[in-house]
């Protein structure tokens, strides 16, 4: 993929082809285990926990040709026709005595009732215009995608995801500054991560080996600048962007580290912060998210109205769940994470228990 911008702008998600329209919602939690149908595809259990949102047709294999909205009996997601699936890492808190402790998720500004999960955005273009002209294509039934280094572990290998931040909330609606790197202080009202996925596609394939390679960022310039996609990657897609919020501030006590750093430790043994990432699999119903796309709305009525499309109730959302199928401790004090791992500060140690 090519790089994004070293420019970071506040979010918020602005979505239409006509003038000021902004898609912004919610999905609350799924599961929480160790899956991954991208990564680890049939792997019972995956090599380390992630947390998914979305339809409940969500498994370890995920095969491309299955029709997921017709496979699914609910979506968490607020828009009744989005059955797609949405994850990442989940975080956890290394006290001083070396155990770990999962960090439970928060529902975000206007979703503080949903029980975890993601704040989902599709854009197209830049948060500040306000005319929004482009016209992007929704994506297409098997489509997925995947977005970061799960072995980054300095500044210069997470360089060409420079979208994926973190917020050290001091307010609750605080959206700056972002760093790459998780926060080294107390953050009052918890850490927000931020994933943004790339906005070109080659038009010929839903997916590739590495889930990255037939996507692209812009060539030069960034997506808020309208920077232009590459030949390789001409047809210019929406951008789809996360945002979780970490209740990090019930470990804002005397466990911090005495040296200054962070405390906060990735499911897969990333303590650095630059090994963040997400995973995406498109799996609306119909043309309902072409509509939305189309549709002119502002983001606080989330085009329910204007693109023909039902929102679910907060009730609603938390209500679909799924069982787990992998049976371990993802949730106590543990002595190392799940699947093995240990903290890696890319000091050049193995993080893995079991290796």
């Amino acid at each position: 993929m090519h790089s994004p911008s070293q420019s970071l702008l506040p979010i918020l998600g602005l979505l239409s082809t006509v003038a000021q329209a902004i898609v912004r919602f919610h999905c609350s939690q799924l599961t929480v285990e160790r899956l991954d149908p991208l990564v680890n595809p049939g792997m019972i259990p995956s090599t380390h926990v992630h947390q998914i949102v979305g339809g409940d047709a969500f498994n370890a294999t995920m095969d491309p040709s299955l029709d997921l909205p017709n496979l699914s009996t609910c979506t968490s997601c607020q828009f009744a026709e989005d059955f797609s699936n949405y994850w990442t890492a989940i975080l956890y808190f290394k006290a001083r005595n070396g155990t770990y402790k999962r960090v439970p998720q928060l529902g975000n500004n206007q979703f503080e009732k949903a029980k975890g999960g993601l704040t989902i955005y599709y854009m197209q273009d830049a948060i500040y215009d306000r005319n929004q002209k482009s016209k992007v294509q929704a994506f297409q039934p098997g489509f997925r995608m995947f977005v970061g280094d799960l072995n980054a572990r300095t500044i210069q290998d997470a360089a060409r995801f420079r979208q994926l931040t973190y917020v050290c909330m001091d307010t609750w609606t605080s959206r700056a500054p972002e760093t790459m790197a998780f926060p080294t202080r107390k953050c009052p009202e918890g850490i927000m991560t931020s994933v943004r996925f790339p906005t070109c596609w080659d038009g010929k394939n839903l997916d590739s080996p590495d889930h990255m390679s037939h996507m692209s960022y812009p060539e030069s310039g960034t997506f808020e600048s309208g920077g232009p996609c590459p030949e390789s990657h001409p047809v210019r897609m929406p951008q789809v962007f996360y945002e979780v919020v970490w209740n990090t501030k019930i470990f804002n006590n005397e466990e911090w580290p005495e040296d200054g750093s962070s405390p906060f430790v990735w499911s897969f043994g990333d303590a650095t912060g630059f090994g963040t990432h997400g995973d995406y699999v498109f799996g609306w119903k119909g043309d309902a998210l072409q509509r939305i796309l189309d549709a002119p709305c502002w983001f606080d009525t989330n085009c329910a109205k204007e693109s023909n499309s039902t929102l679910q109730t907060i009730e609603q959302m938390n209500a679909c769940t799924q069982p787990g199928v992998v049976d371990e401790d993802i949730d106590g004090w543990l002595d190392e994470l799940p699947g093995g791992w240990k903290a890696d500060y890319g000091h050049g140690h193995s993080p893995h228990a079991s290796k």
